[in-house]
């Protein structure tokens, strides 16, 4: 939920001009929830961005480095468990049985907020700790406002008899107050380095939509340029980190939504003449590999 300024959850994402609402049948529109969990196979997935479109054969879209770092390697091994997704509840739906100890994740599938924490999950090996509990945005059940989370937005997280929202937060409550590898360096420059980063996550989408929405490509630029200035901070892995953390999580849903979008709509590559951006797509692909 932690996002664009006005609204930042997935049901207020911004609306795109009538041409960018429905692009031609292309794998350039590939919505980026496919390569991150190439494990889910959806006959259709309805993206809250309005103009990214799931392939029906995922897996063949993962990129694939052929020398993923350890810290991927180390990655996929802590999510390899193929897990199998509940439907998304609407308005038809009865609730689960609310603050009975477990503890549940509010997502939507395609929601790139909601994609961060459920990454975060998977990442620390939290499938069978935190259960997944889908909403159906376009139709959401009306006890899920009255009853779970008054904001009515997702991500949310039901811990300890009590909800709590924001991807952001979200992300580093489950590394801090969950069992698995940390997804924070212990690193003192490189924490104040992530704080630098994930506050700028805003002004990156930002920076992005308004050159996907208008004529030039000057935002976009200053945008992606500022994550290969960022990559070549630290040299001791190819994240922006250096080794795989939370503010990977932060970016990926959201630049692997916009990579194959500018390609083919705007004709901008976003990894040309940013080999360390080039680099950190690639090796993000292993480490969101769920199979």
């Amino acid at each position: 939920m932690c996002g664009l300024a006005v609204s930042p959850s997935c049901s207020s994402w911004p609306r795109f001009p009538a041409e960018l609402s429905s692009p031609s049948s292309s794998s350039a529109h590939i919505f980026s929830f496919c390569s991150l969990f190439p494990s889910f196979q959806p006959s259709r997935l309805h993206s809250h961005v309005h103009f990214f479109h799931c392939s029906r054969s995922p897996r063949g879209l993962l990129r694939r480095s052929r020398s993923p770092s350890s810290a991927s390697a180390s990655a996929m091994a802590a999510r390899n468990v193929r897990e199998v997704l509940p439907p998304a509840l609407d308005s038809t739906s009865d609730p689960p049985a609310l603050f009975d100890g477990t503890t549940r994740l509010y997502i939507s599938y395609t929601c790139p907020y909601a994609q961060r924490v459920w990454i975060t999950r998977n990442c620390k090996g939290l499938q069978d700790k935190i259960k997944l509990v889908p909403i159906d945005l376009q139709n959401r059940p009306s006890w899920y406002k009255e009853k779970v989370y008054p904001p009515n937005k997702v991500p949310a997280l039901e811990h300890n008899n009590e909800v709590k929202g924001e991807s952001l937060d979200l992300i580093k409550y489950i590394d801090n107050n969950f069992e698995g590898s940390s997804l924070c360096p212990n690193d003192p420059a490189k924490q104040q380095f992530a704080e630098e980063l994930l506050s700028y996550t805003d002004s990156f989408n930002k920076g992005v939509i308004t050159s996907i929405k208008g004529d030039g490509m000057n935002d976009a630029d200053g945008a992606f340029d500022y994550i290969e200035t960022a990559l070549s901070k630290f040299d001791d892995g190819p994240f922006l980190l250096g080794q795989f953390s939370l503010v990977d999580i932060a970016y990926a849903p959201f630049i692997e939504r916009f990579q194959p979008f500018l390609l083919e709509v705007k004709k901008y590559d976003i990894k040309a003449g940013r080999p360390k951006l080039a680099a950190w797509v690639e090796q993000t692909g292993y480490a969101f590999q769920l199979a």
